[in-house]
């Protein structure tokens, strides 16, 4: 019979594996900024990781790339079901990690299934910064809202040091493209601090993304290359 002392340790264990497995993740930067969201990230050559998973909504993630794949279409096909059944407005990004967060959960305390190795963003680009949406979707179905800077990394060191060097950005005031420089910059900051998962393998490229705000663009998803 498992007691509450045994289920707690198994838990904890299974943290410990997930956050082992996450700890070489490739971070994800994103900011809400006077023109959209930024994001930027790095991928390898012929894949990608920003994606538009409905109109004003964005989703990156780091972790095992089945697992971030799974939650990527399981979000696409949630935003799709809310907007047949409700409107396009009622097509949030509180409404898609509520809705995604249950079976996370649910997977990570099921100790007869691998639990999700995927750490996610999801972005909602609206008509100001201050109405933006930035939240964090973690690998045992918590989620929390951020901003205007998220931050997704494999450790805490790395996110804590991130953030530290992009603290000092009023990011609402800037324009996307200049998110994007000062993201390229906190990251040399990094580097040059050893902070863990800095050194970049040589065959990842930059992956810069703009979810505009300009409601009058057929794709609001732009790639900023």
């Amino acid at each position: 019979m498992l007691t509450p002392y045994d289920w707690q340790e198994a838990i904890g264990h299974r943290a410990q594996y997930v956050e082992s497995r996450l700890a070489d993740g490739v971070p994800v930067l994103a900011a809400s900024c006077k023109d959209g969201i930024a994001v930027l990230t790095w991928r390898r050559v012929g894949t990608r990781k920003v994606f538009e998973i409905y109109d004003r909504l964005l989703f990156s993630g780091l972790g095992l790339q089945s697992d971030v794949e799974a939650i990527r279409i399981a979000a696409i096909e949630f935003t799709h079901r809310e907007g047949f059944a409700r409107s396009e407005e009622d097509v949030t990004v509180q409404r898609v990690v509520a809705g995604l967060s249950t079976s996370i959960k649910r997977s990570f305390a099921d100790f007869n299934t691998s639990p999700v190795v995927a750490t996610c963003l999801f972005a909602e680009v609206c008509d100001t910064p201050a109405e933006d949406s930035l939240m964090v979707l973690e690998y045992d179905g918590d989620y929390r809202a951020i901003g205007p800077l998220a931050v997704v990394a494999g450790t805490e060191k790395t996110r804590a040091e991130l953030e530290s060097a992009l603290s000092g950005f009023d990011f609402p005031t800037m324009t996307g493209a200049a998110a994007l420089d000062a993201f390229r910059g906190a990251w040399k900051v990094g580097e040059s601090t050893e902070t863990d998962g800095a050194d970049l393998p040589s065959e990842l490229v930059e992956e810069p993304v703009l979810l505009s705000r300009d409601s009058t663009r057929v794709n609001r998803f732009v790639a900023m290359r």
